[in-house]
């Protein structure tokens, strides 16, 4: 069993930085593959990134790539999204999770994120 804990969201401007942490109990946090997703309201939750377990390799979808940075420090058990240049459309509730046998199994309670125009 993981418990994720994400922190760091707020208000920001458009064009400002957040960055976001997860925190995960466990001892085995160094073995999942862990992710960024959010969910805007009206709309489906969605995944922003991803990272594997060693950190040697990451994914973003195509709306974030070059903004955002996913990051993990796995002996503070923690994984990170630097959220760089961010948009109104960017404004969104922003999950952590952690993958576990081919499935997203664990989830934090989420942080809010809103970007204002």
């Amino acid at each position: 069993q993981v418990q994720l804990v994400e922190s760091g969201g707020g208000l920001v401007q458009a064009g400002g930085s957040l960055r976001l942490s997860c925190a995960a109990s466990g001892r085995t946090f160094s073995s999942y593959t862990m992710g960024w997703s959010r969910q805007a309201p009206g709309k489906e939750r969605k995944f922003v990134a991803s990272i594997s377990w060693g950190g040697g390799s990451t994914w973003y979808a195509d709306s974030v790539k070059g903004r955002f940075t996913i990051s993990r420090d796995n002996a503070k058990n923690t994984v990170y999204l630097q959220m760089n240049s961010l948009k109104p459309d960017d404004t969104a509730v922003y999950y952590c999770a952690a993958r576990d046998t081919g499935a997203w199994a664990y989830w934090g309670q989420g942080t809010q994120v809103t970007v204002s125009s």
